[in-house]
């Protein structure tokens, strides 16, 4: 039987292309979405990351869907920016329940999924969470702090064979932002900033993340495995 893999925020981007890889390899996957929207092949269910019960119910609906769940991407997040000093304090709220809040809150309520045969979880977070940039406090603490939840769920869960990582991309082009990439001051930022030369693209975040469910590699856990041309280290 095929394992099934539940993926949030899977209805476009990183995560769309994180769902059409894992089908590629066999998997079963289910699309965790606000709208229950996903690419053809997965078993779109309605889930508001944000929301508790939600994300509880919406396990429960792929669990009954597909017979069980074996591993989990956490993806859903969300990118505002603003100078700290006039930062609202919803807004910081807001980005931190996103991005971090729902990392915790997805990994808690699939464990009961996972602790009997054990599983892989793979949470979404950015090269951000290692460096300091100008009007994105809220967002870089995010990504921190999912860095720190990979790391604390992957020592107590080990035990149940349950291993938790951490993939921290760099730029990655988009259908959202191909626009802004490859053209003007961003383009030739990125050009001269990353050793590779430019931006990534959602397949290389796909594979790398399909590649984490597909080898069989327990000795692996708790890592945050950066994904940004060399960009984060690159002085």
């Amino acid at each position: 039987m095929a394992k099934v893999i539940a993926v949030t925020g899977a209805s476009r981007g990183i995560g769309a292309a994180i769902a059409a890889e894992l089908l590629r390899r066999g998997f079963t996957v289910g699309s965790l979405t606000r709208k229950a929207i996903g690419i053809d092949g997965t078993l779109p269910i309605a889930c508001d990351v944000d929301d508790e019960e939600s994300v509880k119910q919406a396990f429960k609906a792929l669990a009954d869907k597909a017979g069980r769940i074996d591993g989990l991407v956490n993806n859903a997040g969300v990118h505002l920016y603003g100078k700290s000093a006039e930062l609202p304090t919803g807004r910081y709220e807001e980005v931190m329940d996103t991005n971090a809040r729902s990392v915790f809150l997805c990994c808690r309520e699939v464990y009961p999924y996972l602790e009997k045969a054990g599983g892989t979880i793979v949470n979404i977070g950015s090269f951000f969470d290692k460096l300091g940039v100008k009007q994105n406090l809220a967002y870089c603490a995010s990504k921190a702090a999912v860095g720190a939840i990979t790391r604390c769920l992957a020592v107590e869960w080990a035990p149940k064979k349950i291993r938790v990582l951490d993939v921290a991309p760099g730029y990655i082009e988009t259908e959202l932002n191909a626009e802004a990439m490859n053209k003007g001051a961003l383009r030739a930022f990125l050009e001269s900033r990353v050793p590779t030369g430019g931006p990534g693209r959602v397949e290389d975040v796909a594979r790398l993340v399909a590649g984490l469910f597909s080898e069989d590699l327990p000795f692996l856990t708790g890592e945050t495995i950066y994904l940004d041309g060399g960009q984060g280290m690159a002085h």
